[in-house]
C-alpha cells in the first residue's frame, strides 16, 4: 500500500505520529506529511484487532487536542468541507465514508446518556458558528449519497502506483489514509460490537443516510431551531422554478425524480422507510410530487410488504410503514387513484393467490392482517387506531373492492363481535363470583370492553362510509354484507352503534327483500346481478348522512422522546464499522433497538 508498512503494536512508538500529535506546528509544504501518509497497516477486521488498535493509539489520541486551544469546531468544520467539496470517485471513496463516520462518532456520546441530549459541545459547533454555512451542502449531499446508492471500489483500485520519485501528497491521501490512519480517528471512545455489521452493497450510501438522520433529529437549539431540519423540511425539486421565500434558510434543490426512485428501492431498511416518513411529515414539496405520481404503486407496494411481514419486523419500522400509509391516505387523490391501479401475481402475499387486484384492495387486506396480527398477538392501542384511522380516510373512495377484500372487512368485524360478546360473558361470570364472594377483585372487563366497542364502532362507521358515498361502486361489500346480515342483529339496538346502523340496516333489509323476490337456490353470479340493479333503484335520500371520516396524523408532544432512541439504535446495528461497547449504551435497551 504504502512505502512504509507498520504494524498495530508499533504505531504507540512511531515517530510522525507522535510529532502528529505534538505541540509544534508542520507547514503543510513540510515532507513530514508525505512521510507519514506514506505508511499503512493492515486495516482491523475483528474486534480484537479494533481493541489494540485503539489501546496502540490511546497515547497519540489523548495528545491531540490536549493543547488550550480548542481544535474541535475546526476539525467538524473540515469534516463538513471534506464531506461536500470531495468529488466521489475511487480514489475518494473509503475517505468520504470515514469522515461520515467520524461525525457520526462525535455525535455518538447520545448513547450513553438515558435522557435526550438537548445540547453538547458537538451540537453546538455543528448547528452554529463557522459550521452553519455548509448544513445546505451537507444535507444535499448525504441525500445524493442515498440516491447514488455508490457501490465501494474493488480492492486496490484506489492506489496508485509510486512513482519514481517516492510519491507525493495524494499518493499519500489516496492509500495511506484512506487503509489505515483514518480509522484511529473514527475510533475515540467505542468498543467491541456483539455482532458484525453484514456486508451492505453501498457502505458510503449507509452512512450518510443514518448521519442524515442523527442530524435531522437534534434538538433545537435554546436560541435557534435545528438547521438540518430547516433544510430537510425546505428543499425543492430542481424542476422548480418558483423562488424561495425570503424566510427560508438553508435552501436548497435536488433532482426529486431520482430521490422518489432510491426511497422505492431502499424501503428493505429500517433507515430508509424512518426517510420517507420524515420527508413526507415534514417537506410539503416531496408530499405534493409523491401525490402527484402516477406510479405510486412502487412506493406503496414495498411499505404494504413490510407491514405484511409484520412478524419479521421490528415494531418501530412497522410504526413507520404504517404512519406514512395514514400520511397518504389523508389525501383525497390518493384515495381515488389507488383503485384504479390494478396489480398481477402478488407473489409475496401467501394467504390466498391474487391473480389480479387493485392497489386500493391490496392495502385493504394488508391492513385489515395488521389489525387481526395485533388482536391476536401485540395487543397495540396505537397499532390497531392508526390502521382504523388509514382504512376510514379511505372508505369514502372505495371503488371495486375485490371480493375478497370486502370479505376480509365483514370478517374482521365478526372477529371482533366474537371478541365483544366474549369478553361481555367473562364480566358477567367475574360479577357472579365476586357477588358471592366479596373477597375476590373484579378484573377491569369495563376497560377492555370499552376498547372493543371504540373499534367496532371504527368499523361500522367504515363500512357506512362506504355505503353512503360508493355503494354503486362496490356490489362486492353488499354481498358480503348480505351474506353475513346476523352478524349486525345483535348491533341494532345496542346504544352506542344504534345510530351509525340505521344505513346498515336499510341496505341490508332493501336487499334481503330483493333477493327474496328472486326467488331460492340463487347463484354468486345472480345475486350479484341484482345487487347491481337494486343500487340504482335504492331511495338514496333515506341513507342518513353522517360526518366525513377523515384523520390527521399528528406527531405526539416531545417526538424526539421516541425519534432519538430509534435513530441512534439504528445506527448501532447498522452503521459499517463503527462499535459501541454494549454494556456502555444507556439510551435504549439492547433487545428493544
Amino acid at each position: 500500500m504504502g512505502s512504509n508498512s507498520s504494524r498495530i503494536d508499533d504505531l504507540a512508538t512511531n515517530e510522525y505520529l507522535k510529532k502528529l500529535s505534538g505541540t509544534e506546528s508542520v507547514s503543510e509544504n513540510d515532507p513530514f506529511w508525505n512521510q507519514l501518509l506514506s505508511f499503512s497497516f493492515p486495516a482491523p477486521t475483528s474486534s480484537n484487532e479494533l481493541k489494540l488498535l485503539e489501546e496502540a493509539t490511546i497515547s497519540v489520541c489523548r495528545s491531540l487536542g490536549s493543547d488550550s486551544e480548542d481544535l474541535l469546531e475546526e476539525l467538524l468544520c473540515c469534516l463538513m468541507q471534506l464531506i461536500t467539496d470531495i468529488p466521489l470517485l475511487d480514489i475518494t471513496y473509503d475517505i468520504l465514508v470515514e469522515a461520515i463516520s467520524t461525525v457520526i462518532v462525535f455525535l455518538s456520546c447520545q448513547l450513553f446518556h438515558k435522557e435526550v441530549l438537548r445540547q453538547s459541545i458537538s451540537h453546538k459547533y455543528l448547528m452554529q458558528g463557522r459550521c452553519l454555512p455548509y448544513t445546505s451542502k451537507v444535507v444535499k449531499t448525504l441525500l445524493y449519497n442515498f440516491i447514488r446508492q455508490e457501490k465501494p471500489p474493488p480492492p486496490g483500485a484506489h492506489v496508485f502506483q509510486q512513482p519514481s520519485d517516492g510519491g507525493g501528497l495524494l499518493y499519500g491521501l489516496a492509500s495511506g489514509v484512506a487503509t489505515g490512519l483514518w480509522t484511529v480517528f473514527t475510533l475515540g471512545g467505542v468498543g467491541s460490537k456483539a455482532t458484525a455489521t453484514p456486508e451492505l452493497s453501498s457502505p458510503l450510501a449507509n452512512q450518510s443516510l443514518l448521519l442524515l438522520l442523527v442530524l435531522a433529529n437534534l434538538t433545537d437549539a435554546a436560541d435557534a431551531p435545528n438547521p438540518y431540519r430547516q433544510a430537510i423540511m425546505s428543499f425543492k425539486n430542481t424542476q422548480d422554478s418558483t423562488p424561495f421565500p425570503s424566510s427560508t434558510p438553508h435552501a436548497f434543490q435536488i433532482n426529486f425524480n431520482s430521490l422518489y426512485t432510491a426511497l422505492c428501492e431502499q424501503q428493505t431498511s429500517d433507515q430508509a422507510t424512518l426517510l420517507l416518513y420524515t420527508l413526507l411529515h415534514q417537506n410539503s414539496n416531496i408530499r405534493t410530487y409523491m401525490l402527484a405520481r402516477t406510479d405510486m404503486e412502487n412506493l406503496v407496494l414495498p411499505i404494504l410488504e413490510i407491514l405484511y411481514h409484520v412478524e419479521e419486523r421490528n415494531s418501530h419500522h412497522v410504526y413507520m410503514a404504517l404512519i406514512i400509509l395514514l400520511i397518504l391516505t389523508e389525501d383525497d387523490g390518493f384515495n381515488r387513484s389507488i383503485h384504479e391501479v390494478i396489480l398481477k401475481n402478488i407473489t409475496w402475499y401467501s394467504e390466498r393467490v391474487l391473480t389480479e387486484i387493485s392497489l386500493g384492495s391490496l392495502l385493504i387486506l394488508v391492513v385489515i392482517r395488521t389489525i387481526q396480527y395485533n388482536m391476536t398477538r401485540t395487543r397495540d392501542k396505537y397499532l390497531h387506531t392508526n390502521c382504523l384511522a388509514a382504512l376510514a380516510n379511505m372508505s369514502a373512495q372505495f371503488r371495486s373492492l375485490h371480493q375478497y377484500a370486502a370479505q376480509r372487512i365483514i370478517s374482521l368485524f365478526s372477529l371482533l363481535s366474537k371478541k365483544h360478546n366474549k369478553v361481555l360473558e367473562q364480566a358477567t361470570q367475574s360479577l357472579r363470583v365476586s357477588l358471592s364472594s366479596s373477597d375476590v377483585p373484579l378484573p377491569d372487563y369495563a376497560q377492555d370492553l370499552n376498547v372493543i366497542e371504540e373499534v367496532i364502532r371504527m368499523m361500522l362507521e367504515i363500512i357506512n362510509s362506504c355505503l353512503t358515498n360508493s355503494l354503486h361502486h362496490n356490489p362486492n361489500l353488499v354481498y358480503a354484507l348480505l351474506y353475513k346480515r346476523d352478524l349486525f342483529e345483535q348491533f341494532r339496538t345496542h346504544p352506542s352503534f344504534q345510530d351509525i346502523m340505521q344505513n346498515i340496516d336499510l341496505v341490508i333489509t332493501f336487499f334481503s327483500s330483493r333477493l327474496l323476490q328472486a326467488g331460492a337456490e340463487l347463484s354468486v353470479e345472480r345475486v350479484l346481478e341484482i345487487i347491481k340493479q337494486g343500487v340504482i333503484a335504492l331511495p338514496k335520500d333515506r341513507l342518513k348522512k353522517f360526518p366525513e371520516l377523515k384523520f390527521k396524523y399528528v406527531e405526539e408532544e416531545q417526538p424526539e422522546e421516541f425519534f432519538i432512541p430509534y435513530v441512534w439504535s439504528l445506527v448501532y446495528n447498522s452503521a459499517v464499522g463503527l462499535y459501541w461497547s454494549p454494556q456502555d449504551i444507556q439510551l435504549f435497551t439492547m433487545d428493544s433497538d
